[in-house]
């Protein structure tokens, strides 16, 4: 017996994903008629997290829908800013240390392992926490057991914080947590703080902010117009909310 044929169309957006051959216009795929969509798609290199519609001769569909033979399948790429079922919080694998760093920098949840602890505990920590999971390996990303996820398109960590932060428009509280462990910062008195400061600082500086989980020092040092402008940057195109400022070593 003959496959069914269906005729797939794949967003420009998705096209970094799929062969050459599925870039066209509409491009036939062969099925096995009892596939799921889902399947199909993620068969073809998209991860379902990239995918927002799903449309079968115009009209919507799941992805457990089972495509029949002859049907035009539009597969769009997901809307944005994309809404989350929860809070948003995101888990970074091991190689997006420094987008952790920046998405800390400006006040997000950023969980971030390292060393790696492998897919199948990252993706129960996302399905535990309930936290975005933000990764460029497609195949972490098809875990069914993940509460949600993206793919990161970028190499660059300045694009990658930008695709993050247009993607989900989070909320952005700059310099309210810790970069080396997510934790929150406080104000802290230079005599709490004594003990992380060589002699230079301690006569040069006399604010300070603290983080309140691991006791990391942060005060305005040689780094802060660089990580300022990092976040001057991200707060002019993506605006933030209203929080008390503190300061970062």
């Amino acid at each position: 017996m003959e496959r069914p044929e269906i005729w797939l169309r794949f967003a420009p957006e998705l096209h970094i994903f799929v062969a050459v051959a599925q870039r066209a216009e509409r491009s036939p795929v062969r099925t096995d008629g009892v596939s799921t969509l889902g399947h199909v798609v993620e068969s073809l290199g998209v991860p379902l997290t990239e995918v927002g519609a799903l449309l079968a001769d115009g009209q919507p569909v799941r992805t457990s829908y089972v495509p029949r033979g002859g049907e035009e399948v539009s597969v769009h790429a997901v809307t944005r800013p994309q809404r989350l079922a929860g809070p948003a919080r995101y888990l970074l694998d091991v190689h997006l240390g420094t987008l952790a760093r920046r998405m800390r920098l400006l006040g997000i949840d950023a969980a971030y392992e390292n060393p790696d602890i492998g897919d199948a505990a990252l993706a129960a920590r996302s399905a535990a926490e309930q936290r975005v999971l933000l990764s460029r390996d497609r195949g972490l990303l098809r875990r069914r057991e993940i509460w949600a996820g993206a793919y990161v398109y970028s190499h660059r960590p300045a694009d990658q914080l930008r695709d993050v932060l247009s993607r989900f428009a989070p909320a952005l509280a700059p310099w309210t947590r810790c970069t080396a462990c997510n934790g929150t910062l406080r104000t802290a008195a230079k005599e709490s703080v004594h003990q992380q400061l060589k002699d230079g600082t301690e006569r040069s500086y006399d604010t300070f902010a603290q983080c309140a989980d691991c006791g990391q020092a942060y005060w305005r040092g040689a780094h802060h117009a660089r990580l300022n402008a990092i976040v001057d940057e991200a707060v002019r195109e993506f605006g933030t909310q209203s929080r008390p400022a503190t300061t970062t070593n």
